[in-house]
């Protein structure tokens, strides 16, 4: 019996700029393959949820996507606060970092980090 792969796609969207930072910071710090680009949520910030994107191991309840031949892993009970987000690379006078646009969040801060939804 032959095991068929199937291709999930990632439940968010990344813009042009946000790759290319991604991408140069995978080859910066010359990860490893065990290393994924881990997108997710965490308690805290002044809204009650603040983002996480970081590189990290694969965890026990994480799904594999991949974007722009980046691995990514996400906790799947993280996807119901983050399915449709955009996540954009801005490196402008002033604003510099990615942000989250994110429409399941019914407030967010001034930082552009935490959400409450």
């Amino acid at each position: 019996m032959e095991t068929t792969l199937v291709k999930i796609e990632p439940p968010l969207t990344f813009s042009a700029s946000a790759l290319e930072e991604l991408h140069k910071i995978r080859s910066t710090e010359q990860l490893g393959s065990n290393q994924f680009l881990r997108v997710g949520v965490k308690g805290g910030g002044c809204s009650g949820m603040s983002y996480v994107l970081a590189f990290d191991e694969a965890g026990e309840y994480d799904q594999h996507f991949e974007v722009d031949d980046i691995p990514m892993v996400m906790d799947k009970r993280h996807a119901i606060y983050l399915i449709n987000m955009h996540v954009d690379y801005q490196d402008g006078l002033n604003a510099r970092g990615f942000a989250f646009q994110n429409p399941n969040a019914t407030s967010t801060c001034g930082c552009g980090t935490s959400f409450s939804a």
